[in-house]
């Protein structure tokens, strides 16, 4: 069990973390000041509200997942995407291989006294479906992102990671060399065979264990190639930062927003489904997508909750969205519409 706490903070390590902008009173920070309510004192409140309705924040089937079909994702010249639930993505881009928050194993609380069980039955099973990765990326080293289990199957496929500054202690750990990883500060862009890849800022927090809090950083990608602009968000509240990257960037074909796992305590680090398309909006996307939702029960709220307001706002505000079931194959000439959670319970 402890090796999935991941690798300690050391002196060495906090020397050169203290090199970037946003590493202030020994820990990362975010861009706006984020607080959220859960302390001791309302400790009690929150076990009360965890008891309520607990069979709906689940699904009362497993999810089916669409098996991998390589003559779909491989075919033609644009972008493909397959979205495997909460927040993994596979997409092939100039040719490459690349694969998102692979978190595909079965319980998001590995050091937990109870399970939190995933949505879908064998996911890990799918990586040995997968082709072989160019590349594999982090936003930060939450359990439901940084899966171990994943990465010990995942060794085999690729050998390049890009990762949140200080994750990567994680994947030294766990056998992955360093010359195979770079880190990521905000902003930070490098040119990965003809990808242009930045790192951009989220408003959440990070941390594996007890004493690491904040100890790497968090946040969002953006891929450009050719024509084509992609936005990752990453886990974070909503804020300004959204803005701000729509404008350095200016706008996106396709933007994946993260959507769930929300409650009032926590609401500056996770948004509401409506406020994911006010990001989407603000960021300049032309389609968005919701994640971070169908993989996990991580909140109190009905399972359907984040897609059903998605999906409403959207509609209110007349703005263009995609809905893909997870393990489906897309493209910016295909995009999902239907509403397949409608039938199930």
């Amino acid at each position: 069990m402890l090796n999935q706490f991941g690798a300690s903070v050391n002196k060495t390590l906090t020397q050169r973390y203290s090199k970037s902008a946003n590493w202030k009173n020994n820990k990362f920070e975010n861009l706006a000041i984020t607080e959220m309510d859960v302390n001791f004192k309302t400790l009690p409140g929150l076990i009360k509200e965890s008891f309520k309705d607990r069979k709906t924040r689940s699904p009362e089937e497993p999810i089916s997942v669409i098996n991998f079909q390589s003559s779909l994702f491989d075919a033609g010249s644009e972008p493909n995407f397959i979205w495997y639930g909460h927040s993994v993505l596979l997409m092939k881009l100039g040719g490459k291989n690349i694969l998102i928050d692979p978190m595909l194993g079965p319980d998001a609380s590995p050091i937990a006294p109870f399970a939190t069980k995933r949505f879908s039955k064998n996911t890990i099973d799918l990586i040995d479906q997968l082709p072989d990765l160019d590349l594999i990326m982090y936003t930060h080293d939450h359990y439901d992102h940084l899966d171990l289990a994943s990465l010990q199957k995942l060794k085999t496929k690729c050998s390049k990671f890009f990762v949140a500054l200080g994750v990567g202690r994680h994947l030294e750990k766990w056998g992955i060399s360093s010359s195979n990883i770079t880190e990521f500060d905000w902003w930070d862009s490098t040119e990965f065979e003809n990808i242009k890849i930045t790192f951009t800022p989220s408003r959440h927090f990070s941390g594996r264990g007890p004493f690491d809090r904040a100890k790497s950083l968090w946040g969002g990608w953006v891929f450009e190639h050719d024509d084509h602009k992609i936005y990752w968000s990453g886990d974070g509240g909503y804020g300004d930062h959204f803005k701000e990257v729509g404008e350095k960037f200016g706008g996106f074909d396709i933007g994946f927003m993260e959507c769930g796992q929300y409650n009032w305590r926590w609401h500056a680090i996770h948004m509401y489904p409506e406020e994911a398309v006010w990001a989407a909006r603000d960021a300049n996307v032309k389609t968005a997508i919701p994640v971070h939702w169908a993989g996990f029960a991580l909140a109190m709220h009905h399972w359907k909750d984040p897609i059903e307001r998605f999906v409403k706002e959207a509609k209110n505000r007349d703005f263009k969205i995609a809905t893909p079931q997870i393990g489906e194959c897309f493209n910016l000439q295909s995009l999902p519409q239907e509403a397949w959670w409608d039938s199930l319970k």
